[in-house]
């Protein structure tokens, strides 16, 4: 259940609409009867992700899921595919949610607000993910394609009403002074990042470590993991950057909270 409860507690990354594009507002979900259904470890954490979603909506009563990853195709060519069709169980409202959920560093290096939010390997950058959702994923709903496919299910496009369900976790440079987010939601952020010769210094070498894996990324840190003292924590993340990865890691200080960061290799 901690990666239901990890996707539970993440934030949104920004509030209400932004971009042009109208966040989904994930109802609240009562988890005392809840039993989640096994999800494969094995697949892409964006898979693992959808898992999550389409569980919790189906267990839930506010919303009927009509569909979801509804695949569009042209002459054999995948033009993309429909995350979830939503049709809610009162108002009979119905909505088409594109779901994403990104682990995104900030660079105060660079001056454009939404350009400093990127995967912590650089090379998923916040902005294309936000405009390709807008200006590609949103209107697939309106081509003939997908057209055709919902109103097999009687859904009407035209009457859908487009939402994202984009959540995040924000990481700040370590030892940086408060920086502004906005306009993205203060509220993802949740550890910071750090260069490997910061991690390499003191306080660090006093810590213990834990390397997550991909699908406990999700997760608020917990104690029960096997901790490593600084030195094995070191040869692992060494072990990352020579493949140009950045490895989450969990520090344990026993004195502050358990802490969640990123060490980078590019800098």
């Amino acid at each position: 259940m901690k990666h239901i409860h990890g996707f539970l507690a993440s934030r949104p990354l920004w509030i209400k609409e932004q971009f042009g594009i109208t966040q989904f507002e994930f109802p609240t979900v009562d988890l005392s009867m809840f039993s989640p259904k096994d999800i494969p470890t094995n697949i892409r954490l964006g898979h693992q992700v959808e898992h999550i979603f389409h569980q919790l909506i189906a267990y839930d009563t506010t919303y009927e899921v009509v569909t979801h990853n509804l695949p569009l195709r042209r002459n054999k060519i995948t033009l993309g595919e429909l995350d979830f069709i939503l049709r809610h169980q009162t108002t009979q409202q119905l909505l088409h949610v594109e779901l994403t959920y990104k682990f995104y560093i900030l660079d105060p290096s660079i001056i454009e607000p939404i350009q400093r939010a990127m995967g912590p390997n650089r090379r998923d950058m916040f902005f294309r993910k936000m405009e390709k959702t807008r200006d590609h994923q949103f209107p697939l709903l309106f081509s003939k394609e997908a057209m055709n496919l919902l109103s097999k299910l009687n859904v009407d496009a035209s009457k859908c009403v487009q939402q994202c369900c984009f959540l995040a976790q924000l990481f700040v440079p370590y030892s940086s002074d408060v920086m502004s987010v906005y306009p993205l939601n203060s509220e993802c952020i949740v550890g910071y990042w750090m260069t490997q010769s910061h991690f390499k210094q003191s306080p660090f070498t006093a810590y213990e470590f834990y390397l997550p894996r991909k699908h406990e990324w999700l997760q608020t840190p917990h104690l029960n993991v096997a901790w490593l003292p600084h030195d094995e924590a070191l040869i692992e993340v060494n072990a990352r950057h020579l493949n140009k990865h950045a490895p989450m890691i969990w520090i344990k200080s026993n004195i502050d909270p358990l802490e969640k960061a990123f060490v980078v290799w590019w800098k």
